[in-house]
């Protein structure tokens, strides 16, 4: 009798190849959303074991607000050159333009609903019926409702009211013409795990995710990069430099950093360990405008 056993990261990995697998087999025009973070360089690595030695049978897709952080592009074009895969970039930017929107304007402002505009055009523009995301049900409340296969209607809508069952791993991708399905191969790890499975795998990352010194705006509490022209910087702001870290790579204007002396995988581990807040729950400003905030922009297209 075999004594082969999967550990817990190897289950999680299998379960994540097989999420891909179904996706290249009952969708025609898929897409990896992929933005030069850690959850998505994770779903690039996983691709690359479900699909290897052929080509992903999707592109990489990048909604770009404008204001990223530029570790996490350089990283991006740097991965998406080195693997020789396809790289779709579309700007928000463009889309304030094109359809004359009105840009949030005073403190905390940030592109980051925005963003739904253009990534609903991207599907529109490519036909794309299915798209793949790095969300993680231990992010926010409003993700540990959704399934692995969440389908929007013909307005990128998400109902967390009408969702399908998913018993045994059975994942229903049948849709009606206009819909898409976002599919989360991942959200079933946790931030640990996902740091884990880094380490494990030697995977890279951009330095923006270790310790550094940088200048930062002190702002009720929070440490915020500073960036010409994407934060105001206010009387009551105070300009620091501290060595930092930030767990999760959002919008230079709604991320904030965390103190840290974690300049290695190792300590970086160690210190997720020790905390008991989520990632967004302590750098994400733009889920703490109110209790309901993430769930109100996936019910509108939000990824």
């Amino acid at each position: 009798m075999s004594t082969y056993k999967l550990d817990y990261l190897d289950q999680l990995e299998s379960e994540a190849i097989h999420i891909m697998r179904e996706v290249a087999g009952q969708f025609e025009r898929p897409a990896l959303l992929f933005s030069g973070g850690k959850d998505s360089i994770t779903l690039v690595h996983l691709a690359r074991k479900a699909f290897r030695p052929g080509k992903f049978p999707f592109p990489l897709v990048h909604i770009d607000t404008g204001h990223n952080f530029q570790e996490a592009l350089d990283f991006r074009d740097w991965l998406a050159e080195s693997l020789g895969e396809k790289l779709i970039v579309r700007y928000v930017e463009d889309t304030i333009r094109e359809k004359k929107l009105k840009e949030p304007t005073g403190r905390n402002a940030s592109r980051n609903a925005l963003q739904t505009f253009t990534l609903l055009d991207t599907i529109e523009e490519f036909e794309f019926d299915a798209c793949i995301g790095g969300a993680r049900r231990d992010e926010e409340k409003a993700r540990a409702k959704e399934r692995v296969f969440s389908v929007r209607d013909e307005f990128g809508s998400w109902d967390p009211k009408l969702q399908r069952p998913e018993l045994w791993n059975i994942y229903n991708g049948k849709i009606h013409k206009g819909e898409n399905v976002r599919v989360f191969p991942i959200s079933n790890w946790t931030e640990l795990d996902v740091w884990n499975y880094i380490k494990r795998e030697n995977i890279a990352l951009p330095s923006i995710y270790f310790a550094h010194e940088r200048e930062l705006i002190l702002r009720d509490g929070k440490l915020l990069a500073t960036a010409k022209g994407v934060i105001q910087v206010e009387e009551t702001d105070q300009i620091v430099t501290r060595k930092v870290r930030f767990r999760t790579v959002g919008d230079i204007s709604c991320t904030a950093a965390v103190e840290s002396d974690a300049d290695t995988l190792e300590t970086a581990i160690a210190e997720i360990q020790a905390t008991r807040i989520s990632e967004r729950g302590e750098t994400r400003i733009d889920d703490q405008v109110s209790e309901a905030a993430m769930e109100d922009r996936k019910k509108g297209g939000y990824f």
